[in-house]
């Protein structure tokens, strides 16, 4: 599962500086932020209801006002989704945004854009996946909207391409055109030496 930083964050707050009425930040949760009370047991609000007021389009930002006791995932799997379990999630299509705090309770604000149209799935997969089977988990319908900014909408990196090694085999020899034509030199060898039979003859003579 690939790990994400707090770089996100930095792309919101650019899309954030273009016209207001152009993409909007969507505040998970509202003023109760994303957070899971131990105490009870359960999320600290409904946050299916949170979403379902919502509209999400491409190129909307969910920003996560949490903690470290709390994960943020993003995945388009839904049965991972419903599993509340990473473990066997693919790169492809699972993304753990951990923003680089490592320490119990630490504030944490995570930035998460939306860029894939349709459903897109969200969960804490904390103490094992109880966060996420107690209520830490919604689902989004993203609409396509304008479209992804400029700044999200990037092409992906060429493939890569594996480098030869030292123990390739050469490249086979190339001949380069211009060389001698095939037939013509012994054409030219056989009338050099009816050239020097004549001549042997006409010094007999």
């Amino acid at each position: 599962m690939v790990n994400l930083t707090v770089f996100a964050l930095l792309i919101a707050i650019g899309v954030s500086a273009t016209p207001a009425a152009s993409y909007t930040n969507h505040t998970v949760g509202g003023d109760a932020g994303w957070f899971f009370n131990s105490t009870t047991n359960t999320s600290i609000i409904d946050y299916s209801n949170w979403a379902a007021n919502q509209t999400f389009s491409l190129g909307d930002f969910l920003i996560f006002r949490t903690n470290t006791n709390q994960t943020v995932v993003q995945t388009y799997n839904e049965t991972t989704f419903r599993s509340c379990n990473t473990d066997d999630a693919s790169d492809d299509d699972t993304f753990h945004y951990d923003a680089g705090g490592n320490k119990f309770g630490e504030a944490l604000t995570i930035a998460v854009p939306l860029t894939i149209e349709g459903s897109n799935y969200y969960l804490s997969d904390a103490d094992d996946g109880v966060q996420c089977q107690n209520g830490l988990f919604f689902e989004i319908d993203v609409k396509h909207g304008q479209g992804l900014p400029p700044s999200l909408n990037q092409p992906p990196p060429p493939p890569y391409t594996e480098p030869p090694s030292a123990d390739s085999p050469p490249s086979p020899t190339v001949t380069a055109a211009g060389g001698q034509p095939s037939g013509n030199g012994e054409t030219r060898n056989a009338a050099n030496m009816r050239v020097v039979v004549a001549v042997i003859l006409l010094l007999l003579v």
